[in-house]
Parts: structure tokens; sequence; C-alpha cells
């Protein structure tokens, strides 16, 4: 049995992946509101109340939990399942609400001998898989750059904590971050610059986005971002024999040596029919844990990828 923690639009996106592999799943919710909303499309009961609550009468402990609550209680809802005895626990990202938060829960889950991976799930669509092929076919990459500009515009009016809108590098972001140094690996040097502080109301603590790095062997990168200006996510990564473009990021375009841009055709039926990635990474979860991200490794990209881009 698989206990679901939440019953928003993150919850509603895995119980259907859920649904779809035929495995049993209790959901937990707390608000009556979102229940309704759930069940009226997901075709799925809801218990309300919360997770306390749900816990209270000692049901028999799950053997996966996932949680989707909302971002202030992802920390805290992991750690009332590590006490209670569950091993085996996905957090959306970025798995707390910040480092000491995510830290809490690392050192309890030690104690209990819990696993704790956080939910990446670009690192599952269909278009990071093939260029990991292509990739290794080539024999590796040379260099890369990514850019994660934001959408200031529509940021600013979305009813988020001001703690999250604070951390918005790490809260989300961190998405096309992570995806770039999984596709490649992670930085051994790494530079950066941050400008247009005290410009979002929001984000005071910068707005523009410089940097460059090596790779582990020596494979070069930069980024750049800047979310005062229109932009979108991008990732560019070059091999001896292609230059591979994901933007959006579930799509690839390569240019092979001599060729124009093309479309690169993916085996992407999951990513159509689920949120992209999602199906993946949470067959990945209850099978192998291949290509997930644990806490472990969350905690050292806070420390030494995202604070160091962002200045934290």
């Amino acid at each position: 049995m698989i206990l679901l923690v939440g019953a928003g639009y993150m919850g509603q996106e895995y119980a259907k992946v859920l649904k779809s592999i035929n495995v049993g799943f209790i959901v937990v919710g707390r608000s009556e509101e979102s229940a309704k909303l759930f069940e009226d499309k997901i075709q799925t009961s809801v218990i309300t109340g919360g997770l306390i609550k749900w816990l209270e009468p000692k049901p028999p402990v799950p053997r996966f939990a996932i949680i989707a609550t909302n971002e202030e209680n992802l920390g805290a809802s992991a750690r009332e399942l590590i006490r209670y005895g569950i091993k085996n626990i996905l957090i959306e990202k970025p798995g707390g609400i910040n480092l000491a938060d995510i830290k809490k829960t690392q050192a309890l889950a030690n104690k209990h001998r819990t696993k704790i991976f956080i939910a990446y799930n670009r690192r599952f669509y269909a278009s990071a898989m093939r260029a990991k092929e292509i990739i290794k076919k080539d024999g590796g990459a040379l260099s890369f750059t990514f850019d994660f500009s934001e959408r200031s515009h529509l940021i600013k009016n979305l009813n988020k904590p001001k703690m999250v809108k604070k951390n918005w590098l790490i809260m989300n972001s961190s998405h096309v971050i992570d995806m770039a140094f999984f596709l490649v690996g992670h930085p051994k040097k790494l530079y950066s610059q941050v400008g247009g502080k005290n410009i979002l109301p929001w984000h005071p603590r910068g707005s523009i986005y410089s940097g460059y790095g090596i790779v582990n062997p020596d494979i070069l990168f930069s980024y750049h971002a800047n979310w005062q200006s229109p932009g979108n996510w991008k990732i560019e990564l070059l091999t001896k024999k292609n230059k591979l473009i994901f933007m959006p990021l579930e799509e690839l375009k390569i240019q092979r040596i001599g060729h124009p841009i093309e479309n690169l055709k993916l085996n992407n039926e999951l990513d159509a029919k689920f949120k992209p990635g999602l199906y993946a990474m949470t067959k990945s979860f209850l099978t192998n844990s291949l290509f997930l991200k644990t806490i472990e490794n969350q905690l050292k990209d806070i420390e030494k990828i995202y604070n160091v881009i962002g200045s934290y």
C-alpha cells in the first residue's frame, strides 16, 4: 500500500500515475475543498483532516509514501512519517522550506534508516533519457550551458508564502539546474555573480545571474538567467558530434555536424499522457530508485550549487 499525502494539484498528478499502474494507495489531505476537487477529478476518495489525524488510530504502516503537500509542510510531514515507521519516502522538491528544515529530515531519516528521495521529475523526461543515450554514444559531453530565467510577472502574483518566493531559485529554478548537472555531472569548480539586487520586491536578493565552472573531467559550462527580462528555461549541451538543445525542456532538438537544427523524435507517450517525467519517476521510486535524487545529494547541491549560484 502507498500513502499519498496531499490532495492538491501535485497529489492529483501522482494519483493519475498510481491508478494507471494498478497499485493500491490511500490519499490523505487537509481541507474538504481540495478533497472535493480531487475526488471529482480522480474518482478516488480522500481522507480529510490532515496527516496527524490520520495517524492517530495507528493504521498499518505503508511500505511507500509520497508527500505532495505545499512547500511549507513538506519537512514536517516527512518527519511524521519517518517516526511512524515508513521506510521509503518520496518528497516533492525541494524537500522542505529551507536548508535547516531539510537537514532535520535527513538527520531523522538516518536515525531511523529511512530512504528519502527528492522528486525532480525533469530527470525522467523522455528528452533527458534520450540525451543521456546520445551523450554516452558520442563519448561524453564537451561543454554545456543553461538558462533558468523566470517569469517574474507571473510569480509576483502567485499565492505563495513570502519564504517560498524568497527562496525561488531553490524552490523552482533548481529544476533546470538539477537537470543540467544530472545530464553531465557535478561541478568541481563554480564561479558565480548575482546582479539586480533589490529590484524585484518578491526576491530582493537578486534577479540577474551569471556564472561558469568545470565538471569532471574538465567539461566547461556556463549559465545565465535574467528574471527582469522575458525568457525561458533552456539547456544546450555539446558533444563531438552533436549539439543538443532543450527548449522547452520536454523537447529535444539536435544539430549534427554540417546540418541545421532539427526536432528529435522521442518516445514520449507517457510524458504526453501524464505530467512529464512523473510516470517514470514514480515507477523508479516503487522499483529500483534509478536516477532518483537522495536527500543527501539534495543537501550537497543546495550548499555547493544553489546557494552559490543564488548567493543565499
